[in-house]
């Protein structure tokens, strides 16, 4: 399959790769995302050897006499004898004094499991050759919490990268190319299912339908990403009940602290703040402040891989019946009554944010935004409170859209409703907008900011 998406971090590499200083790279994110693909086909065209090594879960020695067949082959020269990383390391930087050298070490926390030093002497080769050396050295790996400690003020390594590329998770409009043949409504419900996971989405057969490519990826006993979802939590927790807990109760709906605290069956609140904290890191959660109100008792917890998502509110939580049902009607009995009403329309919230997100990146949107997510509200005279779920903020104050997933236009009555609920509630707005799956039916739109789900696939 072709290589799709991640235009921007390819630029960014090639602008690194293209000019002729030492540059040092550490880059980063979850497994599954695409980051050693990222890599080899940011080589492309570039005209310089390149060593790219994918370090194992194995001894320092094992991990060198791999490296050397490597160095081998690249500078056509007999396996050097080379016993340590500290030995190649001298060798490539004195090779890169004269040319230029793109040297990565993937996956380097499984070498450095067995040999913490090396960060030590990594530091003491960069610091001996980055004035004269034309090397461009990346260190690459799946374990965030350790790839970022690489950057904190009491590691060797500290201030020794001049890049630092966190990948994550493709937005909408690059994950579409995953599927392109699919229809707009259908590439929502994809992302909504497989996010921006460039592992998942490439097993998508856009000529079969939304249903069919569900029950085969994920919702079937033999489905091929099944057991990605099941072990996706496994590899990186410890206790795995506390976290499968934690992600039930968040995929069920409950959001905010106490909720999951009290749905779940964790046993203390600091047990769950242990967790959540661990599962940001991860990039799998993802802790929500209102643009209006950054208050911690305001804060809410959704989980961004979606896959996950999916899997631990209709399959885990119905693990007895998944397991004996025929797939095709444990769809149609445990995922098809709310997953066009609820689930869709929930991530297609998330997918208008990245919407304002792309235009505004992308130098598209006048004026330039401030911010873009959730405005929280209180509503005392009918004693209770909320959250509108899609406002940007720019210099004339706030803009609140209207989301709608709904099989027919967005008409006047509903735009009445929105008018009358944020002037019940005196909150000041400087634009009002809708987003709408099927178009619009108003009498007055040039009132309004209308956004249609086309619109929204062709920035």
């Amino acid at each position: 399959m072709p290589f799709l998406g991640r235009k921007r971090e390819i630029e960014i590499l090639r602008d690194v790769y293209n000019n002729e200083k030492f540059e040092s790279i550490i880059l980063y994110g979850r497994r599954r995302i695409g980051k050693s693909e990222l890599i080899k086909y940011s080589f492309k065209d570039i005209n310089c050897k390149k060593i790219y090594f994918e370090c194992q879960k194995a001894t320092e020695a094992y991990n060198v006499s791999n490296l050397c067949d490597i160095i081998a082959s690249t500078f056509k020269i007999p396996k050097p004898a080379f016993q340590t990383l500290s030995q190649i390391l001298d060798f490539l930087f004195e090779k890169s004094l004269t040319e230029k050298i793109i040297f990565v070490i993937d996956e380097y926390p499984y070498i450095r499991d067995n040999s913490f030093y090396l960060d030590s002497i990594i530091q003491n080769a960069i610091d001996k050759y980055k004035m004269d050396s034309k090397m461009k050295f990346i260190l690459c790996g799946s374990y965030i919490d350790v790839m970022e400690k690489l950057l904190s003020n009491n590691s060797p390594l500290y201030g020794r990268f001049s890049l630092k590329m966190n990948v994550r998770q493709m937005n909408y409009l690059e994950s579409s190319l995953f599927y392109p043949n699919a229809s707009n409504e259908d590439k929502v419900a994809y992302y909504s299912v497989f996010g921006g996971v460039p592992f998942y989405n490439q097993f998508i057969d856009d000529t079969k339908t939304v249903k069919e490519n569900i029950i085969n990826l994920i919702a079937s006993p033999n489905a091929r990403l099944l057991a990605e979802a099941e072990g996706f939590l496994l590899e990186k927790m410890t206790k795995l009940t506390n976290a499968n807990e934690c992600f039930c109760s968040i995929a069920l709906g409950n959001r905010k602290y106490t909720d999951i605290l009290n749905a779940s069956h964790i046993s203390s609140s600091p047990m769950l703040s242990d967790i959540l904290k661990k599962l940001i890191k991860m990039d799998v959660i993802e802790k929500i402040c209102p643009i209006n109100d950054e208050n911690e008792k305001k804060v809410t917890y959704e989980i961004i891989e979606r896959l996950s998502l999916f899997y631990y509110r209709y399959i885990f939580a119905k693990n007895t019946f998944f397991k004996i049902m025929p797939p095709d009607l444990f769809y149609d009995e445990f995922i098809e009554p709310d997953f066009y009403s609820q689930y869709v329309p929930k991530e297609f919230e998330n997918i208008s944010k990245q919407y304002f997100q792309i235009l505004n990146s992308n130098h598209k949107i006048t004026p330039v935004l401030y911010a873009i997510g959730k405005y929280y509200y209180d509503d005392p005279k009918n004693r209770k409170n909320g959250e509108f779920d899609v406002v940007t903020l720019d210099k004339n104050g706030y803009n609140f859209y209207e989301v709608k997933f709904i099989n027919k236009p967005i008409d006047d009555s509903i735009v009445n409703e929105e008018e009358y609920q944020l002037e019940n509630l005196k909150i000041k707005y400087n634009k009002l907008g809708f987003i709408s799956k099927t178009g619009f039916n108003l009498k007055n739109p040039e009132k309004y900011s209308l956004i249609t789900l086309d619109d929204m696939y062709k920035i």
